[in-house]
């Protein structure tokens, strides 16, 4: 038995109900921006599942570990994805991922 007893599985179905809402978020939407945001939901999902298990397993801090590297690649994809999606407006005044396809003229 562990600080969290056996409820595991309610973190990893909330984990995975999360993910779910991202990726649904992520495949309907068609602005960039809110696809940006869907992928930090499904990112924060993993998150929480990385750390519901480290805390299963209290001998080592490897969940931990690997949440912190997902933060900082989610750090990094926030930065980048804000960049690219600032250059696309102001070239098409428009922030729909539909117009993307039009870059390549």
């Amino acid at each position: 038995m562990n600080l969290i007893g056996n409820v595991v599985e309610h973190y990893v179905f909330l984990s995975a109900t999360i993910f779910a809402l991202g990726a649904l978020g992520f495949l309907v939407r068609r602005n960039v921006l809110v696809q940006l945001m869907s992928i930090e939901l499904m990112l924060n999902a993993v998150n929480l599942a990385l750390v519901a298990y480290n805390r299963q397993h209290t001998g080592d801090m490897n969940g931990q570990m690997f949440a912190f590297f997902v933060i900082a690649v989610a750090a990094a994809e926030a930065a980048v994805g804000l960049a690219i999606v600032l250059a696309f407006y102001r070239l098409r005044a428009t922030v729909f991922s539909d117009e993307a396809d039009q870059l390549r003229n």
